[in-house]
């Protein structure tokens, strides 16, 4: 679409399609609009004030159950010089901050959610939950 404002500086034949142009423009957004002469909104969001829809709330549920995320366990952690780091070998042994007999954090997508202890279930380690984080835990922690 041409910018009516450069219209001066086109072509005596071209002058025709600015204005059909600008002329389908406007009559589109006059199918688009409402008595007032407001955009009608998008009615993309359900309002507050309908009745709440259980099977609409398990279908949104649903689509999220199977979004994928990260799970990671921090043992613990140490900072060492990236000379220190370049000698490390087959057997080294890395110190880390935590002691032993400490829980593990757990995180989901980077976010502290729970700590834990190491299992052993059919020669695999697991990580059983000792404490969840409360939601107000988390939102406090993100403020530090």
């Amino acid at each position: 679409m041409v910018n009516p404002d450069d219209a001066d500086d086109l072509p005596i034949e071209d002058h025709g399609s600015v204005d059909d142009d600008w002329a389908a423009a406007m009559a589109e957004q006059a199918t688009a609009t409402t008595g007032g002469g407001h955009a009608q909104p998008a009615n993309i969001f359900p309002s507050f004030d309908d009745p709440v829809d259980k099977n609409s709330m398990m279908q949104d549920l649903d689509m999220i159950l199977d979004i994928p995320v990260q799970i990671s366990v921090e043992l613990g952690r140490t900072r060492i010089t990236i000379k220190n780091l370049l000698q490390l070998a087959h057997g080294s042994v890395v110190e880390l901050d935590a002691l032993a007999g400490e829980p593990l954090n757990v995180f989901v997508n980077g976010t502290l959610i729970a700590q834990g202890e190491v299992v052993v279930v059919n020669d695999k380690f697991g990580i059983r939950l000792t404490d969840i984080v409360s939601p107000s835990e988390r939102a406090r922690r993100i403020g530090h």
